[in-house]
C-alpha cells in the first residue's frame, strides 16, 4: 500500500467505537430499506473482482510457464547443435 493511500485512509484507524455506530447510523438512514440491496450487490462485485484478478493470475503463469518451456527447448535445440 503506498503512502499516499495510506494518509487518505488514515482517517479510519481513528474512529472509535461510537464514530463507527454514527457511520453505521448514517449508512442506514441514507441506504434505508436499500441496504441489504446494496451490501449484496457488494458482496456480489468483491466475488467478481476476486475472480478477475484470478484470472489474470492465471494467464501470468500460463505465460511464464510457456516461457520457460520455450527457454528450455531452446536450450535444448541449442546443446544438440553444439553436439552435432
Amino acid at each position: 500500500m503506498s503512502i499516499e493511500s495510506m494518509t487518505q485512509l488514515g482517517f479510519i484507524q481513528n474512529i472509535g467505537p461510537m464514530g463507527l455506530i454514527a457511520v453505521l447510523v448514517i449508512a442506514l438512514i441514507v441506504f434505508g430499506k436499500r441496504l441489504p440491496d446494496v451490501a449484496r450487490n457488494l458482496g456480489k462485485g468483491i466475488v467478481e473482482f476476486k475472480k478477475g484478478v484470478r484470472g489474470i493470475e492465471d494467464e501470468v503463469e500460463d505465460s511464464v510457464h510457456e516461457a520457460e518451456q520455450k527457454a528450455n527447448e531452446s536450450k535444448e535445440n541449442d546443446s544438440d547443435s553444439t553436439n552435432n
